[in-house]
């Protein structure tokens, strides 16, 4: 069975072929995925096993790529209703960890694996439909709402990949070989390394949305241009052979090689040697996808960032040179080096699975001076990632990238050889946490050239900083700042409950966390949580590093900073008592419970099913607590299904409102403590412009 594709989809100007080509891309992808798990997964046990304490079961993996392909074909208006919408809720989030996040499986009620099965063929049928019936009348361009067809295959394509690395970690019991997935041989001899000069020159990066003509993710968009001075890059990726010198030298216990970062890594998970190192009395092995094999010394060695980073610290004190890994600049310099013409799908590598489901010998695949310029493993790289000028996120995948522009993602180059579709694309730029594993490994440069990087977020996208703004900018027309407002009007209004204990908050659809802040005056502990993983990251690191920065709008192409400090916002704030984690209100963790007070603020009328939400929440405040709720009410099909609007609609020829049906949803539950009030607020488009809402807050106490 063939299961790789040769190249990534061309998107051809001529509709008919590409229409073709898409369906078999299509096609390709979902049996690769298919096949990754029903082909090395032991028996319906192995979906349910945890690989990672920060990863979910393999379940959770196998229905969220489905279930992306029908979350972004309702963002492009391609579908008009949730397929599943517990599955569409259960395997929305949590792909990446926010933070040390135990991952507890007692937290979800997974379905079986039989009821995934068909959900996935559901979604097969469905997409497959699509992209047979939908005009296409050129090509497929970035605005184009079968961009969301590509974009949930690339995303595919992606999870093959990371699940792959979670699948080789699984206990060999929960794993079986397959002809499908045979592995490289080893060679006898192995290399020694050798540095190799690159001479200076200019690097463009970037890509142009208009005439680009593979698919590209938001991270890619822009342009930049750097002038990288000559430096020597070793001619080999290092090898498990040359690695082990740093192993053998005690350098997995000495910290002076290693980050805090990385040593407080190092100490959390005990290593002594790369995950997929094993040893015995008898020697060394190594863990592949389902098997444990001789330990190939020839092969790439496969490690973390710290892991990289530490080996060049090592070597650069053994050897009295200094050494370290390339930035990006450099890597990119290295391919249009090696690779002149750019004749990527010409020369030969171990990628997109062409010489089996491992890494290969590093004296294999020459590219002119250097081995495995791609292919093989993925290469650490020094540079975190940013958006380039010209950057904007896509409206179908908002946080595809902007949560990793945060300092803590580092780059990888070059693909592996399971990497495929954009992975193996010269302009592709994918960052993970430096203490991830992936089929990683990296080669190391010799310069005393640095690569400037800044690690300062600046939030440029409209809504990000329309948020930011009204959660912490200016206050304009008199209003005041809602939060604050909101926070004063309900502890007026409980003040004389004398029962009342001020130890747990949660302020579900917290947005960048100023409510967050109020109740930390007052309350020991409260948590924020919120769907969109950049609100959180925000969020959090405002908490971090004590100051947030955003361009707002004045008029035209103008924009103003606005540097925002914690500690100037409010002295009664108590940052340590706040934590924000990412998550669906309709799909909370089990361990978000036993709350003394629940906020929901403006966030009814964004939920795909409020009522499910209100039944949920009551079982997570305690007896005689408070659930305040706030909104507008504007109730739009393309956020809730007109079934499930609370009100704002007509019934037996009389009018229901929001507020009637709360009542409703909470009759025998909970106790209206006042009547509700209104408080108003501004989004800023503008200097002089700004919508302004106004939402309605009422306080229920648990009964």
């Amino acid at each position: 069975m063939n299961i790789h594709s040769e190249i990534p989809l061309k998107l051809e100007n001529d509709s008919k072929l590409l229409r073709k080509a898409l369906l078999n891309y299509f096609e390709n992808t979902y049996l690769l995925d298919d096949s990754l798990y029903m082909d090395l997964l032991s028996g319906e046990q192995s979906f349910y096993k945890s690989a990672d304490s920060l990863r979910h079961p393999l379940i959770f993996y196998f229905g969220h790529t489905a279930c992306f392909y029908v979350n972004k074909l309702l963002n492009a208006k391609l579908l008009d209703k949730h397929v599943n919408s517990e599955f569409e809720s259960m395997f929305a989030v949590g792909v990446d960890e926010m933070s040390w996040d135990d991952l507890n499986q007692d937290n979800y009620d997974w379905p079986s694996l039989n009821d995934v099965i068909n959900y996935r063929k559901k979604v097969y049928e469905i997409v497959k439909k699509i992209i047979c019936e939908v005009p296409i009348y050129d090509s497929i361009k970035w605005g184009n709402p079968l961009w969301a067809v590509l974009m949930g295959i690339e995303h595919q394509r992606i999870h093959i990949e990371t699940s792959s690395v979670l699948i080789r970690q699984l206990p060999l019991e929960f794993v079986k070989t397959s002809s499908n997935w045979i592995i490289s041989e080893d060679e006898k001899t192995v290399p020694a390394n050798e540095l190799i000069y690159i001479k200076k020159g200019k690097v463009k990066q970037g890509v142009n949305k208009n005439n680009y003509p593979f698919y590209f993710w938001d991270n890619e968009l822009g342009e930049k241009s750097t002038f990288v001075s000559s430096f020597k890059t070793s001619k080999y990726l290092v090898s498990n052979f040359e690695f082990k010198e740093f192993v053998d030298s005690f350098g997995y216990r000495n910290p002076k090689f290693w980050s805090k970062e990385g040593w407080d890594w190092k100490e959390y998970k005990k290593a002594e040697m790369p995950l997929f190192w094993r040893k015995n009395r008898d020697g060394f092995y190594l863990r592949t996808l389902v098997e444990e094999i001789d330990l190939p010394w020839s092969w790439p060695v496969e490690v973390n960032f710290h892991e990289a980073k530490a080996f060049c610290n090592w070597k650069s004190q053994v050897t009295g040179e200094k050494y370290r890994l390339p930035f990006e600049e450099e890597y990119c310099r290295m391919r249009e080096e090696m690779d002149k013409e750019n004749v990527f799908f010409g020369i030969d590598a171990n990628i997109n699975l062409r010489y089996g489901a491992s890494a290969c010998p590093i004296n294999k695949f020459l590219f002119k001076d250097i081995y495995d310029l791609y292919g093989n493993v993925w290469q650490w790289t020094e540079s975190f990632i940013f958006g380039f000028k010209g950057f904007e996120v896509h409206p179908y995948y908002d946080d595809f990238s902007l949560p990793t522009f945060d300092g803590l993602h580092n780059l990888m180059k070059g693909g592996s050889f399971i990497s495929t579709g954009n992975e193996m694309l010269k302009s592709s730029r994918y960052a993970f946490r430096r203490h991830f594993y992936q089929h990683c490994g990296f080669r190391y440069v010799q310069s005393e050239n640095i690569i400037e990087q800044s690690v300062d977020v600046y939030e440029t996208d409209k809504i990000v900083s329309q948020y930011c703004e009204s959660h912490y900018g200016s206050n304009d027309l008199c209003l005041g700042n809602f939060s604050k407002n909101v926070f004063s009007y309900v502890l007026e209004a409980i003040k004389s409950d004398n029962s009342f204990k001020f130890n747990r908050a949660l302020d579900i659809g917290c947005s960048v966390g100023r409510l967050s802040l109020e109740l930390s005056k007052v309350f020991d502990c409260v948590e924020g949580i919120d769907y969109s993983a950049r609100f959180i990251q925000i969020a959090q690191r405002f908490l971090e590093k004590g100051f947030m920065q955003y361009y707002l709008p004045i008029e035209g192409d103008l924009l103003n900073l606005k540097r925002i400090y914690l500690d100037q916002l409010d002295k009664e704030f108590q940052p340590s008592r706040v934590s924000f984690y990412q998550g669906d209100a309709h799909n909370l963790k089990h361990r978000f419970k036993n709350y003394d007070i629940v906020f929901a603020m403006n966030i009814i009328d964004r939920l795909r099913d409020p009522s499910c939400f209100l039944k949920h929440i009551y079982d997570r405040i305690n007896k005689g607590g408070y659930f305040i709720i706030s909104s507008p009410y504007t109730w739009l099909e393309e956020f809730t299904p007109r079934e499930n609007w609370l009100g704002g609609y007509r019934k037996d020829g009389e009018n229901v409102l929001s507020f009637s049906g709360l009542k409703q949803e909470f009759e025998g539950k909970f106790e209206l403590v006042k009547e509700p009030n209104d408080f108003g607020f501004l989004l800023k488009e503008s200097q002089r412009k700004a919508q302004y809402i106004n939402s309605q807050v009422s306080i229920w106490k648990k009964l």
